[in-house]
């Protein structure tokens, strides 16, 4: 039998380090493509970036960034309200709410956005006037069409109505993906049912519901370049557009176009990862800590 000297350290499973070879001939080979996008973007004289520079702070951009913001503020938050509703409607027991909360979906999720949008812009045509009569009484309400439903409010209109169908089977799909044991619990305790809704249920189904309501706000902004269709001449889209026409030279404001938008998405990306981190508190899976073993 052979001795080993106190002298002598015997290591055990060393790990040896892999040689990623293939993973750093990828990394060269991306950095130096992007290095080649960036120099033949930077060098190009038919971007015109000196135009870009000259009007991406113009007055008329800014105004259009304004009001494409506000677009998507408002019309969200109305498509949420009635995405909510609707949910309440389909899952009501009640087979009117439900069947017309069904109808709403199918409708506004089955017709093109651009389409609900011409027609919303058409409304004053096809209805001049916004009347109600009582009998005995008369007219009591007779207004003009087009001074109430303004190109403002049909934009509106028409984006928060499609979107509030993609909104309410989302909020849906998050809802039942919330264990139902956890509300018959609650009521065995005597919960009060809007007090289950607000301190069981939405608290977990908000980490369903947020990725996709997220994604659907950035669409819902991207989508407010179709509200010329209503017409509603305010938007970026339509500055940027308009400028160009002017100056014959599409390219550079398409460019002063895409940055702003780029960088309302970053925007509202880092607030939806931040209300997936508030609403994930606590159940982050990619955190497993493991205990040292004991030697010895």
């Amino acid at each position: 039998m052979h001795q080993v000297h106190e002298d002598q350290q015997i290591e055990l499973n060393r790990p040896i380090p892999v040689k990623h070879y293939g993973r750093w001939l990828l990394t060269a080979f991306l950095l130096a493509s992007a290095v080649i996008v960036a120099s033949s973007l930077a060098t190009n004289p038919n971007f015109h970036w000196d135009v870009v520079g000259e009007y991406l702070f113009d007055a008329q951009i800014l105004r259009g960034v304004g009001w494409t913001l506000a677009l998507t503020l408002v019309a969200m938050i109305f498509s949420i309200l009635i995405a909510a509703a609707l949910v309440i409607m389909r899952d009501s027991g009640n087979p009117v709410l439900s069947t017309l909360s069904w109808l709403w979906v199918w409708f506004f999720r089955g017709t093109p956005v651009y389409t609900q949008l011409v027609f919303w812009g058409l409304l004053s045509v096809l209805y001049p006037r916004i009347s109600l009569e009582l009998p005995g009484l008369g007219a009591i309400l007779d207004l003009r069409t087009k001074d109430v439903f303004t190109p403002a409010i049909a934009a509106i209109a028409g984006l928060a109505f499609n979107e509030s169908a993609y909104l309410a089977e989302i909020f849906r799909a998050g809802f039942k993906a919330v264990d139902g044991g956890q509300t018959e619990a609650a009521q065995a305790l005597g919960m009060r049912r809007m007090k289950i809704l607000c301190r069981i249920i939405i608290p977990q189904a908000m980490r369903m519901i947020i990725p996709p309501t997220g994604n659907e706000t950035i669409g819902m902004l991207k989508t407010t370049s179709l509200v010329l269709a209503v017409p509603f001449a305010y938007d970026l889209t339509f500055a940027a557009n308009t400028i160009s026409n002017r100056l014959y030279l599409p390219i550079p404001l398409l460019v002063v176009a895409g940055l702003w938008y780029l960088s309302i998405t970053s925007l509202l990306m880092w607030g939806q990862s931040y209300l997936e981190r508030y609403f994930g508190r606590g159940i982050d899976r990619n955190q497993i800590s493991i205990a040292p073993k004991e030697s010895a």
